[in-house]
């Protein structure tokens, strides 16, 4: 089956039962949501699992050092219940902002709390008692008084080689995004055939590209700068275009580092042009190995944002 998601709320606008309700007629089959300071990740996937039942729900991602491990089992089990077979629950590492400044966690060995989160959803969602030390934290009898019916399936978010090969392995799929359809085919390499591979794709329908670039660089060098950003675009190849933003950047001049970013990298990560242009670069993700694409349209005035989730609909047979 293919797929084509998109990511609620959508940005710019409240979540809204029409517009959700609206996707599966237009050819969506999935509806993921985020969780960074806005919306929380499970709300607004609990509320469509009643609107649009025939989509496949998804978080993308939620941090594993933000809710306990028994919270976040809990939490998983209700939406499975609400939408059996159809919920898939993606789990990361974050960032050290989301984690340590805003939530008053811990960053702490990203990829070994991943993987054991990991290991521990899996038993506790299967309806299992844990009593369990892993290497990050350690439970001692934690039981779902009511296992979900259909265990959902976990993903990874996955942006280098160590844990694309730990969502391949023990994983159902794995959750990257910021990254060209070129690079999709390392990824690919990276997680082997057959394992399912979900990439939010931010788009900007218009055909201004200086304005597009204007405003696509201030979210790059948000994102970038993030150590684990940085990192996997050292690894994709990047690192010495973006060595001037990192540089400006860390001497805090902000407008500096959003001048640095070269327009290619723009043209390369992110969709835009008129809406047809954007449906076929996300074909070509699609071409290259990537098996979910999950829009996020990013709103720009030119058009209502609605009207570009019916814009950017999948082309029909």
């Amino acid at each position: 089956m293919e797929r084509w998601g998109i990511t609620i709320p959508y940005m710019g606008k409240a979540l809204d039962r029409e517009l959700v309700a609206e996707l599966p007629s237009l050819g969506y089959t999935d509806a993921w949501s985020a969780e960074v300071s806005g919306n929380d990740g499970f709300t607004p996937l609990a509320l469509a699992a009643g609107w649009a039942p025939e989509l496949r729900l998804g978080t993308a991602i939620v941090p594993v050092n933000t809710r306990g491990p028994g919270l976040l089992a809990m939490t998983a089990a209700t939406v499975a219940d609400l939408a059996p077979e159809r919920f898939v629950l993606g789990i990361g590492a974050s960032s050290p902002v989301i984690v340590e400044r805003w939530n008053a966690g811990e960053f702490v060995k990203p990829y070994a709390r991943t993987r054991d989160t990991l290991r521990f959803l899996r038993a506790a969602l299967a309806g299992e008692k844990v009593t369990e030390r892993y290497e990050t934290f350690e439970i001692k009898g934690f039981k779902l008084d009511q296992a979900p019916r259909i265990a959902p399936r976990i993903v990874l978010a996955a942006l280098r080689p160590r844990m694309l090969r730990l969502a391949a392995a023990e994983a159902d799929g794995a959750i990257t995004n910021w990254l060209s359809p070129q690079d999709v085919r390392r990824v690919r390499a990276e997680l082997g055939d057959g394992t399912e591979l979900i990439a939010r794709l931010f788009v900007i329908v218009s055909e201004d590209a200086d304005r597009v670039r204007a405003l696509a660089k201030r979210m790059l060098a948000a994102y970038l700068t993030v150590p684990v950003y940085a990192a996997f675009h050292d690894w994709l190849g990047r690192g010495e275009a973006l060595r001037p933003m990192h540089e400006a950047w860390a001497a805090g001049d902000r407008q500096a580092a959003v001048k640095a970013i070269p327009d290619e990298i723009v043209d390369e990560i992110v969709v835009h042009g008129d809406a047809a242009t954007c449906r076929a670069r996300i074909a070509e993700y699609v071409a290259n190995g990537l098996t979910t694409p999950v829009l996020a349209p990013i709103p720009t005035g030119e058009t209502p944002v609605e009207q570009l989730v019916r814009d950017l609909a999948p082309p029909r047979a």
